[in-house]
């Protein structure tokens, strides 16, 4: 059945308030960048992906990426591995944790990933496939979904049969990214086989890949009959493109892009909620990346950029920002190492002093 008139996503007792989804994405949709985008129109986005060997799951990273106590919505857990058994109690602990939705990332193509026979080249083995979501769904009461890709090539585009196994396992939801493995994020994605897939199961489907404008997200609707998209790397810098395709589907109408003011508060409040989140020392340099990102929106800020991300305190960060602001909206040219505001150009130099200190160059290498 057809999703055209923007009804809401079943899985299992969660009815989805919209159709528009959040990729998952290493190192990008943490905490605080999911409950922004849940803020614009998001019905339901999972934690970056997490190994199934629970004893990892100690370190910071992990740590981080289980914090479900302070997610907005649907707490959703995406494991990834290769092993049945280990697949069953990553699932087991997720739950335990709090997770109301344990997703399996079958979509991954990092080389790091794919040689651990886990991500997406579990596509090359539907046998194995079976095995790890028949143990999945066994080992929690909660639903469980997967995310997976067209195939592993084009002389292996096994979508099709892969959602047909998934669907009669007890998978509850499919979210299909329109590449194969072999393709990575290269090329464009295609959606002939998402169509077929939707055609071939009464799962919700859940299409991924290239949709970047609220246009875009229309036609792939239209298109493959899914039931709802995802976004990933469209959303990087610009959140409010969520709410955009979320009105988009729902209203037919969607708003411009936000004035100014309200970029400066959406990327103050992202700040302030990664400093909060990860510490001074962490918050600072995971802020950097969304900066960059936020500034490429804004175009005309390169000379900017380059040096608010290379800032090592929170506080002027901060300040750097909130100066850009200031002079962008006088119409005056940011803020450059040279144009900087009384005490910013002073905290610079200090802080370009303390950057020579050997210890902070050991720091920084171990962060990296």
């Amino acid at each position: 059945m057809s999703n055209h008139t923007g009804q809401d996503i079943q899985i299992g007792p969660y009815r989805l308030d919209g159709q528009v989804l959040l990729a998952p994405m290493a190192g990008i949709s943490d905490v605080p960048f999911r409950n922004l985008c849940h803020d614009f129109g998001v019905s339901l986005s999972v934690t970056e992906m997490t190994t199934s060997d629970t004893a990892l799951w100690t370190s910071a990273k992990s740590r981080h990426r289980l914090q479900l106590n302070e997610i907005k919505g649907i707490r959703a857990v995406q494991i990834a591995g290769s092993e049945p058994l280990q697949m069953a109690d990553a699932a087991r602990a997720a739950t335990e944790l709090g997770a109301q939705i344990i997703d399996i990332n079958m979509g991954c193509p990092a080389k790091k990933v794919c040689r651990k026979l886990s991500g997406s080249a579990l596509l090359r083995d539907e046998e194995l496939v079976k095995k790890i979501l028949v143990a999945v769904v066994a080992a929690t009461d909660v639903p469980v979904t997967l995310k997976t890709r067209t195939g592993w090539d084009k002389n292996l585009k096994n979508g099709v049969r892969i959602a047909q196994l998934a669907e009669s396992v007890g998978i509850q939801a499919l979210a299909i990214h329109g590449r194969t493995r072999a393709c990575a994020f290269r090329g464009k994605a295609e959606y002939d086989t998402i169509r077929a897939i939707k055609n071939a199961v009464k799962i919700p489907i859940i299409a991924n890949g290239d949709i970047d404008s609220p246009e875009s997200a229309s036609e792939v609707i239209r298109y493959t009959g899914a039931d709802g998209i995802m976004v990933g790397r469209a959303a990087r810098g610009k959140p409010w493109l969520l709410q955009q395709i979320s009105d988009q589907l729902k209203k037919n109408f969607y708003a411009p892009p936000p004035s100014i003011e309200t970029r400066r508060d959406i990327i103050i409040g992202h700040l302030d909620a990664m400093y909060r989140f990860y510490g001074e020392y962490t918050g600072v340099r995971v802020a950097r990346k969304h900066l960059g990102w936020y500034l490429q929106e804004l175009g005309e800020a390169n000379q900017f950029r380059k040096i608010v991300v290379r800032a090592e305190s929170s506080c002027l960060q901060m300040q750097l920002i909130k100066e850009f602001f200031r002079h962008r909206l006088q119409g005056e040219e940011a803020v450059t190492a040279h144009s900087s505001p009384p005490g910013v150009s002073h905290q610079w130099r200090k802080q370009k002093e303390q950057e020579n200190l050997p210890g902070n160059q050991t720091d920084r290498a171990k962060f990296n």
